[in-house]
């Protein structure tokens, strides 16, 4: 009975380290912790780091309203699952809170925001020649999926979420591709079975494998160096973060950042990456990524079937010029330019809350 107990226990440790289907049985659904259980490379702190101001006194909300009744802001955050808030403005911090035993030096997955973080590194590409531009069909980076019909697949249809990619984007099926992406250990040999239901242009359709051809393109790019030391060089050194990072791969041995997810970090260093696109890609003087790009990222478009409220991997809210990157379990950076103000909430789970509707009301507040 014993030496029967060993073999299944044996077994079942194989299965979750070499099949998605274990892992997903073993793990289950997306969790803040799923950081400690992927492979990843590491993003290094830099010696000289940017830090917000913090006033002499905190000027937090104290209340607010929901459902015309006043609440505790901070019994409301929580209740609703918040892991990190904070309130950004002019630069200063006028709030900040961590619940849970969390604190500023916990890290806590981007999911999905990585998403945005990636369309950055997309346009500092073009910056720096290593992409022509976005109407490049992604054949001429991923020429194995040219059997596969991707040819009129433009790198702006994948930004867009218009490339008619024939993608299950559920996370509660241990056989889709969502499942697939996240938990199996060669996304290369993934990428290069997906194929196309729509034609590209016509319709959006968020899916995360759209991303993730992102991410290979841009490493096939970079020709030689990989999407961490981009991320490395082009923004972790001169946002001057404050702490280290990483950014989840497949697995050692296929190497790829799940580029579509799993960049992890802390609250304050997401917070730079909102104001980064506060400052229109300008850094303290320094423009880390052409202006061109954040506007073309963030503005309301429709053409070539693309959806009013998302452009380049980011969400937009209103038509009021704000805009925000967006994760599961309720991950946002929120930016506000004409309140020159940038939100960040971190989360176990969206909780009940409407985010959207609380990052407006508190930059109209402020």
């Amino acid at each position: 009975m014993k030496f029967l107990k060993i073999v299944l226990g044996s077994a079942l440790i194989i299965t979750v380290n070499s099949c998605q289907v274990g892992r997903f049985i073993w793990y289950n659904f997306a969790d803040v912790n799923d950081h400690k259980i992927f492979d990843d490379r590491i993003l290094q702190a830099p010696p000289t780091k940017f830090t917000f101001f913090e006033p002499l006194q905190e000027k937090a909300p104290k209340t607010i309203h929901i459902q015309n009744k006043e609440i505790a802001f901070d019994g409301y955050l929580k209740t609703n699952k918040t892991l990190a808030f904070l309130i950004i403005k002019n630069d200063t911090l006028l709030y900040e809170r961590y619940f849970d035993t969390y604190s500023k030096e916990s890290i806590v997955p981007s999911f999905s925001v990585a998403k945005s973080i990636t369309s950055i590194l997309i346009g500092c590409a073009i910056d720096d020649k290593l992409i022509k531009n976005i109407d490049e069909p992604i054949t001429n980076y991923i020429p194995e999926l040219t059997k596969n019909g991707f040819e009129k697949v433009s790198i702006k249809h994948v930004l867009q979420m218009t490339s008619g990619l024939n993608f299950n984007e559920s996370y509660v099926n241990p056989f889709g591709h969502a499942a697939s992406f996240y938990y199996g250990l060669n996304l290369r040999k993934s990428i290069a079975k997906l194929t196309l239901k729509e034609l590209p242009g016509t319709q959006f359709d968020y899916v995360s494998g759209n991303t993730q051809l992102l991410g290979l393109i841009l490493e096939r790019a970079l020709k030689g160096k990989n999407v961490t030391q981009y991320l490395q060089e082009k923004l972790w050194e001169p946002l001057g973060m404050e702490y280290s990072g990483s950014w989840s791969i497949d697995s050692e041995k296929s190497g790829l950042e799940k580029t579509f997810c799993c960049l992890n970090a802390r609250a304050r260093d997401f917070a730079k990456i909102g104001r980064l696109y506060l400052q229109k890609g300008n850094w303290n003087g320094k423009q880390i990524v052409s202006e061109k790009w954040v506007k073309e990222s963030t503005q309301v478009k429709t053409s070539e079937g693309s959806a009013s409220y998302y452009q380049y991997q980011w969400w937009l809210p209103s038509r009021d010029g704000d805009f925000m990157a967006h994760g599961i379990l309720g991950q946002y950076i929120y930016v506000n330019p004409s309140k020159n103000m940038v939100i960040v909430r971190l989360g176990s789970s969206e909780g009940n809350a409407n985010w959207d509707s609380l990052f407006m009301g508190l930059a109209e507040a402020y």
